[in-house]
C-alpha cells in the first residue's frame, strides 16, 4: 500500500475519539507530511501505533509523539530544542510545524546523532541541526528557545534547560522515576500535568550504550569486586573452617 495512504490512516486513527491524542489541525498536517518509513527500519510496521527499538533507543509510537507535541504547542517560527534526538522522527514533525532551520536536536549517543542526521537528510529536513551533547546541558549556543522537548524522564526539570527557555517558553518532559507523568514547565515550575507516561531515564555521559567509558566502568566494577573478594580479612572469608583450624 502507498505510504501516503498509510500515513493518512495512521493520523486518522490518532484523531479518532478512541485515542483522542491528536487534536491540533497543524499537527495533523505535519504528521501526514513526514515519511515515517524513512525513520523506522521496519517498513511494514512504520505506521503501526507501537514503539520500536533501534540502536539502543526506543522509537516512540506515533500516539506518544502526538501527545508530546500537543503538549509542546509549537507555533510557526518558534525556536525548538529536542533533547533526545533518537532517530530524528520527532524533530522532523517539529520542523514541519515551525521550519527546519528553527529546530535543533541533541542526543548523548554518537551513533544516534549520525542516524538522525542521515534520516532527516533523506526525508528532506537536512536544515535541522543535530549535535551530540549531554541532554541535561542542552544547547546553550542557540538559546533561548521558545519550546524545549525532553524525550527522557527526569526527577526534576534540568536547570540548564530551564535557563535556556525564552521568557514565555515552555518545557515538556516526562517527570518522575517509577511513576511518571507528562508535565509542562513554565518559569521553572510545573504548570500542567497531562497524565501518566513511561519513558527511560535521561542518561548522563558514560551511560550511553556506545561508549568506551561505560564498558570500561563495567570491567572496573568486575575487577574491583574480584579484588575485594580476594582481599578480605580472615573473619570475612566464608570458606575458612574456623572450628577445624582451632582443633589443629
Amino acid at each position: 500500500m502507498d505510504s501516503a495512504v498509510l500515513r493518512d490512516d495512521m493520523v486518522d486513527s490518532l484523531e479518532h475519539e478512541s485515542k483522542g491524542c491528536l487534536r491540533s489541525a497543524d499537527l495533523s498536517v505535519a504528521m501526514r507530511a513526514v515519511p515515517r518509513e524513512t525513520f523506522v527500519a521496519e517498513d511494514s510496521g512504520a505506521y503501526a501505533d507501537r514503539p520500536f527499538e533501534r540502536l539502543g533507543t526506543r522509537v516512540l509510537a506515533p500516539s506518544t509523539v502526538a501527545r508530546l507535541l500537543e503538549a509542546l504547542d509549537v507555533r510557526k517560527g518558534d525556536s525548538v530544542l529536542v533533547v533526545g534526538a533518537g532517530v530524528g522522527y520527532t524533530a522532523a514533525v517539529v520542523a514541519e510545524l515551525t521550519g527546519e532551520k528553527r529546530v535543533h536536536a541533541i542526543d548523548i549517543a554518537r551513533r544516534l546523532v549520525v542516524e538522525a542526521r542521515q534520516n532527516l537528510a533523506e526525508a528532506g529536513y537536512d536544515g535541522v541541526l543535530v549535535d551530540r551533547r549531554n541532554g541535561a546541558d542542552g544547547l546553550p549556543e542557540y538559546a533561548p528557545y521558545d519550546r524545549i522537548l525532553l524525550e527522557a524522564a527526569a526527577i526534576s526539570p534540568p536547570a540548564a534547560l530551564v535557563d535556556q527557555l525564552a521568557d514565555d517558553g515552555r518545557l515538556v518532559m516526562p517527570h518522575g522515576a517509577g511513576d511518571q507523568s507528562l508535565v509542562v514547565v513554565e518559569d521553572g515550575e510545573v504548570t500542567e500535568q497531562l497524565g501518566g507516561v513511561a519513558f527511560r531515564p535521561m542518561l548522563v555521559e558514560g551511560e550511553q550504550v556506545d561508549t568506551v567509558e561505560r564498558n570500561r566502568t563495567r570491567r572496573e566494577d568486575r575487577e574491583y569486586a574480584r579484588r575485594n573478594a580476594q582481599g578480605r580479612t580472615g573473619w570475612e572469608q566464608e570458606w575458612i573452617d574456623w572450628d577445624g583450624a582451632s582443633r589443629g
